[in-house]
């Protein structure tokens, strides 16, 4: 028994549905029968521009949002473009919210991040921990919007009483994921870089930072898969946790990666380089239960793909 039935003929929105997550949530959509899926690209509909996310809602009318059109990067995107982290998404999340919210979207997700955590919070990170510290420096604009985006969620439910829920994720992996140089989480930015160093026969390939800090890795379909359990049981004011409950070192990364790949020369990291926060192991306790947390750190070598713009 679910807390709600969600209506597979009922209009459904996915924000951001040619994105890591979105594609992965379009994907579980279709093959759970879903017939009316809404998806725009940035070139048909801008979600900057307020008057055109309107028309659309008008149009449309979605009865359920996942909100997961965000601008996203990797330390350097975030360190080097602080203004358009956090103008772009707040402009994106508050537009898309706002239309929802004035044509009575029933269901909308949110989707956070867990960098909106404090850099020292303690380990694991339990959600009653945001706003409890500073954040880290080389990506708070990004953090600053999304809190923003937490908080009027809460206070949409708190002032109209809708049954709109964010989820705060781990770190992404899978197909979709941005390779682009400059601009990629770590994951995809090591798949680039190994599988470009094997293709040009290269001696060596050199790493951000120390290689120490610690990270949490989860399959893109497998939060699609959580996103869609939330959806159908989850209705309360606090954002909730998702990930796989294992933790990784980027030198251990590297290593699985370089293995993945086939790769056999030398790796060397530049301690000039940012970290970021040494930890950030989610608490999963309310989250307990879920398929959401059942899929270990095990499966991360068996599901790296390398077909989509690694080479």
């Amino acid at each position: 028994m679910t807390l709600f039935e969600i209506n597979k003929d009922a209009p459904f929105y996915v924000a951001g549905h040619r994105g890591m997550v979105g594609s992965a949530m379009w994907r579980l959509l279709e093959s759970r029968g879903h017939k009316v899926l809404l998806g725009k690209t940035s070139s048909e509909l801008d979600l900057k521009d307020r008057k055109a996310v309107f028309d659309f809602f008008q149009t449309n009318k979605p009865r359920y949002v996942v909100l997961a059109a965000a601008k996203v990067g990797g330390i350097l995107a975030n360190y080097t473009y602080p203004v358009q982290f956090i103008s772009e998404n707040l402009q994106i999340q508050t537009n898309v919210m706002d239309a929802a919210l004035e044509h009575n979207v029933e269901r909308l997700v949110f989707l956070g991040s867990s960098c909106v955590y404090p850099k020292d919070a303690p380990q694991p990170i339990k959600e009653e921990y945001l706003l409890t510290g500073p954040l880290e420096q080389t990506n708070e604009a990004y953090a600053i919007a999304k809190i923003a985006g937490l908080k009027q969620v809460q206070a949409v439910r708190k002032q109209y009483g809708k049954s709109w829920i964010s989820v705060m994720p781990t770190n992404l992996y899978g197909p979709g994921d941005n390779y682009t140089e400059g601009e990629s989480h770590v994951l995809a930015a090591l798949i680039k870089r190994f599988s470009q160093a094997k293709k040009d026969n290269l001696p060596s390939v050199t790493n951000w930072g120390t290689g120490g800090p610690l990270r949490e890795f989860m399959h893109v379909d497998d939060l699609a898969t959580a996103l869609y359990d939330l959806l159908e049981n989850y209705d309360e004011d606090i954002p909730i946790n998702i990930g796989s409950g294992d933790e990784v070192s980027i030198k251990e990364l590297s290593e699985i990666v370089k293995i993945a790949v086939g790769y056999d020369g030398e790796v060397n990291w530049d301690h000039s380089k940012p970290d970021g926060v040494m930890q950030k192991r989610l608490d999963l306790g309310r989250a307990v239960g879920g398929p959401y947390s059942q899929y270990p750190l095990s499966r991360l070598g068996e599901n790296l793909n390398f077909s989509e713009g690694a080479d």
